[in-house]
């Protein structure tokens, strides 16, 4: 492992949905105008995805999540500027509310009929948006040590993003149904433990070599090495409807990470625990999200999980102030008080339901909540 430390730089990288304004329905075949002119003006730093309904946001690689989220901001920004005149707008959320997956259409790039014609009904039913957030680690060995402990914040980081409590016009009675979505590709999920870079290596070389993944990219784990940049990507996420919430999370990643590096120094380490463990956890997430309560592995018993966030904001004070983003990470408090995007969205439902709507214009009711949230730019970063 070097002596410097790592740079502990970061890059957010965002999914979106583009919907029409007028039915609050996804845009299956937006124009191809709108498309480009979203690439051509954010200099490449929005792109298509597998769905032709679908963008990704992709910040610089930034020294701080303040930088971080001034550039998610415009990037949004972008996209809804150029929507609007084609009477279209962008959602930052798991899942659309009501969209019919069936309908839906694959972007003409070899990429993305490759993956189609691989997956096949499992591709169809992948009209999901998740975040990424990649922290600069420029030790391969430090990378894949980092993974190993990070792996045991995986449900935590996902039940404080979740934003997909519907599908195909259904409450589905989870928080996060992204993630069961998710869970139908292979090679996802919470990663293998390898003792360094070498073992990594091996086995994914071993897949390439035969033929079974083009490359290393398509191993989508919660967390992974980045197959392009040295930096260890967060994955686990759903897309973040508040640019705020996306800004705190970003920051308690690389705080976290940061923590971890200093242990190793002190020769030190997270403990590692069983990937069955972890796993219930996640699920747990997914189900509940802030609501539940977490196994704390440490104690052996399951605790509520605002008193696990109150812990790792504490975890993590020191490590932030040092990378300038403390504000970010005790904005978690607030996703606490305040609900995740999928708490607000059941919340808009119910409310629009109280009032005499219709399950149908409920849900429409949810969708211009998402596109509000998604457009609005508090300005400053957390209050």
């Amino acid at each position: 492992m070097s002596s410097a430390e790592p740079p502990f730089s970061v890059g957010i990288q965002e999914e979106y949905l583009l919907v029409k304004l007028d039915s609050r329905d996804v845009d299956a075949d937006p124009p191809a105008r709108l498309l480009e002119e979203c690439t051509r003006r954010s200099g490449g730093q929005v792109s298509p995805r597998f769905l032709r309904s679908q963008l990704e946001a992709s910040t610089k690689p930034c020294r701080s999540i303040a930088e971080a989220r001034t550039d998610l901001a415009r990037l949004r920004g972008i996209i809804s500027e150029v929507a609007q005149p084609y009477g279209r707008a962008p959602i930052a959320a798991g899942t659309h509310p009501f969209a019919e997956v069936t309908r839906q259409i694959t972007t003409e790039r070899e990429q993305f009929f490759a993956l189609a014609n691989e997956m096949q009904g499992v591709a169809r039913r992948i009209m999901i948006c998740g975040m990424r957030v990649h922290v600069g680690i420029d030790d391969d060995d430090l990378r894949v040590d980092l993974m190993n402990q990070l792996t045991y914040f995986v449900p935590h980081l996902l039940a404080l993003s979740c934003s997909s409590p519907f599908w195909d016009g259904e409450r589905t009675g989870l928080m996060s149904f992204r993630m069961t979505l998710v869970s139908s590709l292979p090679r996802t999920g919470l990663p293998e433990r390898f003792a360094s870079y070498a073992e990594l290596r091996r086995n994914l070389d071993m897949l390439v070599r035969n033929g079974v993944i083009e490359h290393n990219g398509k191993m989508w784990w919660d967390v992974r090495p980045a197959s392009l940049h040295p930096t260890l990507e967060v994955r686990v996420m759903d897309s973040c409807t508040g640019i705020d919430d996306a800004a705190s999370l970003a920051a308690l990643i690389v705080s976290l990470a940061r923590r971890l590096y200093r242990l190793k120094l002190q020769n030190r380490s997270w403990r590692l625990y069983p990937n069955m463990l972890i796993a219930e956890n996640r699920w747990r997430a997914m189900r509940y999200s802030v609501d539940g309560e977490l196994l704390d592995l440490a104690r052996g018993e399951l605790v509520a999980f605002p008193q696990l966030v109150k812990e790792l904001i504490e975890l993590c004070r020191e490590d932030a102030a040092e990378l300038g983003c403390l504000r970010e990470l005790e904005h978690l408090d607030s996703i606490l008080t305040q609900g995740t995007s999928a708490h607000r969205q059941i919340r808009m439902y119910e409310e629009a339901r109280a009032a005499g709507a219709s399950a149908r214009e409920a849900l429409q009711a949810v969708v211009d909540f998402l596109v509000r949230e998604t457009a609005a730019d508090p300005g400053g970063g957390p209050q």
